[in-house]
């Protein structure tokens, strides 16, 4: 089957959260967000390299029309979360390097500065992980969060993803020093 006509919703929802695709337009609280957000993110180099620069405001903008994109194209399912509550734009999550044949794909998620410790990307990685296995009837969903970040290790905990390994990785972090990735995975 051609991945193209899989009916996808473009939102899911949890008890506090919207789940949905980007959108053009979204770039401007994306962009804040990652801003606001960026020194708790590079932290992570391991895992979220893509933080290791500050995006501008229009490359933001073009990850949420790419995001649209890949969205209705089935290779990315990016999702942007917001509260249901207020509106407010608090992290990202989604379905990357997608394998429809053999029904994997890796979960990423991150969370606004504002919003953490609140248990909304817990929420969020659990909602995204049951509409994988669950509505796609994904087989196999990797998590690699940077094995010194407990708190993303606690997420893909919580959402019922086992440890299955610890990754050597390449990069050098802002520190020197080497940064490994721990590979967690849920599977049906």
């Amino acid at each position: 089957m051609n991945t193209i006509l899989l009916d996808i919703p473009d939102q899911i929802e949890s008890r506090r959260l919207i789940l949905r695709s980007p959108l053009p337009g979204d770039g401007a609280a994306v962009h804040a967000g990652v801003v606001a957000t960026l020194e708790q993110l590079r932290a992570w180099p391991a895992s979220m390299p893509w933080a290791q620069e500050a995006p501008s405001a229009e490359a933001s903008e073009t990850f949420c029309r790419q995001g649209r994109v890949d969205y209705l194209a089935r290779k990315n399912l990016p999702l942007l979360l917001f509260l249901k509550d207020g509106g407010h734009f608090i992290g990202a999550s989604g379905l990357h390097g997608i394998h429809w044949k053999h029904k994997q794909a890796e979960i990423g998620y991150w969370c606004h500065r504002a919003w953490q410790g609140q248990g909304l990307i817990s929420e969020a990685v659990k909602a995204v992980a049951d509409f994988a296995m669950t509505q796609l009837q994904f087989r196999r969903l990797t998590c690699l969060p940077d094995t010194l970040n407990l708190d993303s290790r606690r997420v893909a905990e919580r959402a019922g993803f086992q440890l299955e390994g610890i990754l050597r990785n390449e990069r050098i972090a802002p520190d020197g020093s080497m940064r490994d990735t721990a590979l967690y995975a849920l599977t049906n």
